[in-house]
């Protein structure tokens, strides 16, 4: 289960607790919004808890498009670097 606390003061900020899974990439997306300055979008991992492979793919792609990744779990972090070199 992934719950998405909504926040804007300037950036939107989405926080995410629990688990993120590839069902729920599509909601994430309309959640940021499409035309949306990226680079004004924050993602809070803090409490993410289990991240899948099509979800580390879709950080990565959120990332590479000026997305923040904020207190991003080491793991998930290592796993996003890893995406982005390809495997």
């Amino acid at each position: 289960m992934l719950k998405i606390q909504r926040s804007s003061n300037g950036q939107l900020v989405l926080v995410l607790s629990g688990q993120i899974e590839e069902q729920h990439i599509t909601e994430l997306e309309a959640q940021m919004g499409v035309g949306t300055n990226r680079s004004s979008v924050v993602l809070d991992l803090k409490e993410v808890t289990l991240v899948s492979r099509e979800a580390i793919a879709f950080l990565e792609r959120c990332e590479a498009s000026g997305v923040t990744l904020k207190n991003c779990p080491a793991y998930v972090r290592e796993w996003v670097i890893r995406e982005r070199r390809g495997g």
